[in-house]
């Protein structure tokens, strides 16, 4: 058991990015709002979305090489869209979720929070991979999904005791407020489709430390990781409906507001000795997300930045240095347009996403794909099916948002 655990990696980084903002807001809003009445679009949406993340290990174990090398050969104006596309939204997106992890640190630390707290966090996590790069990265990911995990059941456990009588019963959304609430849960969960190139680029690097990972294991290891995605999903709608359901709340837009509140809610049902654990489960949802988040888009910048100049760019850290600036102005001097930022971002990720699974289709077919690690059949029909169902999820929400 322990001899699989340390062979884990990249998995458990995916399951770091993925579960944040999503999971600890997005579901436990989910379960505030409907009780585990959206239980069906989790399963859904993780469903659709599973064989474009899973693209990422498998491009990269297959052919040495990651998406981004993949991009480059689907055309150099592809790889230069991203680039851009991406310069465009790190800062925010690694602003907002900064922002989220400094205000439970606030709460867990009784101290209020900041703008300076979260420059205070940003520096942080710049300096753990400073000090220790993607190994340190590596290893250190696996305690905190691993406490997340343990933490997050416990309270879930407790909190089924408190309210056993919960329904199954599955529902729609009514109103125009819902709908936009379940387009924006769908869009987040389990997380951007982007994430399967820092996926691919993770995978690339454990190889390269431990020259014996296979495809196979490395598929392992990202069905564990998607599997944790998953699970966690599911305890939060559940946490969200013990606790909030029908509470009377009215709960705040604002991410870091809304996490206080969760952890408000949880000490005065559940009584103060609680505080601890759902303060942990929280702060290491966020610092999972936090971490991985300012590892990869330097790592992809980086590596993209290579491609197109056509020569070797060694520049990652210049990148996380850059992030990290980048990150803490918005908190000193944008602080008050920090929500058009994200929303920003927030748009554009959700309707590239059909792009990013398409894209990653192709090369997982191409000609330069072994033959023996191609998807089935079924697999990729089932796929195809998926790019259609991300249109029309991207159009419904043109049409919301306008």
């Amino acid at each position: 058991m322990i001899a699989v655990f340390r062979r884990l990696g990249p998995g458990l980084l995916f399951a770091g990015a993925a579960i944040g903002v999503s999971h600890l807001v997005q579901s436990t809003r989910a379960g505030a709002d409907f009780g585990l009445g959206l239980v069906w679009v989790l399963l859904l949406v993780n469903l659709v979305k599973y064989p474009f993340f899973q693209f990422g290990p498998r491009y990269a174990l297959s052919t040495g090489e990651s998406l981004l090398d993949g991009y480059r050969r689907l055309g150099k104006g592809i790889l230069i869209s991203y680039y851009i596309l991406n310069l465009g939204t790190m800062f925010a997106i690694q602003a907002a979720v900064t922002a989220v992890t400094a205000g439970i640190a606030a709460r867990l630390l009784g101290i209020e929070s900041s703008p300076m707290l979260s420059v205070v966090v940003a520096l942080l996590c710049f300096a753990v991979l400073w000090r220790g790069k993607y190994s340190w990265l590596d290893k250190s990911m696996k305690i905190i999904v691993l406490a997340l995990s343990i933490s997050t059941l416990i309270a879930v456990v407790f909190a089924l005791g408190t309210k056993p009588n919960l329904t199954m019963t599955q529902v729609l959304p009514v109103t125009s407020s819902e709908w936009v609430f379940l387009i924006a849960f769908m869009g987040w969960m389990p997380g951007p489709l982007d994430i399967s190139i820092w996926h691919s680029l993770w995978a690339l690097e454990k190889k390269k430390i431990n020259p014996k990972t296979t495809l196979k294991s490395s598929l392992f290891d990202f069905n564990i990781g998607y599997g944790v995605t998953l699970f966690l999903g599911l305890c939060f709608i559940v946490l969200g409906a013990t606790v909030m359901f029908g509470s009377g709340v009215s709960f705040s837009s604002s991410g870091a507001t809304f996490a206080g509140q969760l952890i408000g809610l949880y000490t005065s049902l559940m009584g103060n000795g609680w505080f601890v654990i759902i303060a942990v489960a929280a702060l290491t949802t966020m610092i999972s997300t936090t971490l991985t988040t300012l590892d990869a888009s330097p790592r992809v910048m980086a590596h993209t930045t290579t491609l197109l100049q056509g020569k070797y760019a060694n520049n990652q850290f210049a990148w996380i240095v850059m992030l990290t600036m980048g990150t803490c102005l918005i908190f000193l001097v944008f602080a008050a347009e920090m929500g058009l930022l994200v929303k920003i971002a927030t748009v554009l990720s959700f309707l590239t996403a059909p792009f990013y699974a398409a894209a990653n289709l192709i090369l997982v077919t191409s000609s330069h794909m072994p033959e023996k690690h191609r998807p089935k059949k079924w697999f990729r029909i089932a796929s195809m099916l998926g790019i259609l169902f991300l249109i029309g999820f991207s159009v419904i929400y043109l049409t919301v948002l306008f």
